[in-house]
């Protein structure tokens, strides 16, 4: 169904209380109305929220919905996009093992490690797809840093360069030794 992102939650306990607990299954919902073209981001973004909120089954929506019958492409666009919204859900309800997925891409990103985080995506052959047509890895001088920021403005990249000068200065021993005693 079209519902407002505001009044997912007053749907979803109107659902559990008329329908007496029953399984709920939805289709999105989509949260607006203007997004021809791109319903499956719009009801990917109800999805999360439904799914959150304890809704039995999620139901994808692609691209074409309202504006025609979808193609292949179209139905891995909305899965993909209701994998994702599916994923949300489950780290917001703490699924035991949804989080190990997102600890295990953020130190593959901290570690610059591509092939890890290209298995690790939930579409591993977009990830692969975009990182080969993207600027390479290394910048000029080889040294490492995220493709997003560059060389210069890498917070990955000054967070290591950060550990690296306090490890030569063995900060953290000086720091150890300035901490009173028990």
């Amino acid at each position: 169904g079209h519902i407002p992102l505001h009044l997912i939650a007053r749907n979803m306990a109107n659902q559990r209380e008329w329908c007496h607990e029953a399984p709920f299954y939805t289709l999105g919902p989509l949260v607006t109305d203007i997004a021809a073209g791109y319903d499956h981001l719009a009801s990917a973004i109800g999805a999360a929220v439904i799914g959150s909120l304890g809704t039995a089954m999620l139901c994808y929506v692609t691209p074409r919905e309202h504006l025609g019958l979808p193609r292949r492409e179209d139905v891995r666009e909305g899965v993909v996009a209701y994998k994702i919204a599916a994923h949300a859900a489950d780290l917001a309800k703490g699924i035991p093992g949804a989080q190990i997925l997102d600890n295990a891409m953020s130190k593959a990103r901290f570690e610059f490690r591509w092939d890890d985080q290209i298995a690790l995506a939930l579409d591993p052959w977009k990830a692969r797809e975009l990182h080969q047509k993207g600027p390479d890895e290394q910048d000029g001088s080889g040294n490492r840093c995220c493709t997003m920021c560059g060389p210069n403005f890498c917070a990955m990249r000054v967070s290591h360069d950060v550990r690296d000068c306090a490890r030569a200065r063995n900060v953290s021993d000086m720091a150890r030794s300035a901490q009173p005693s028990r």
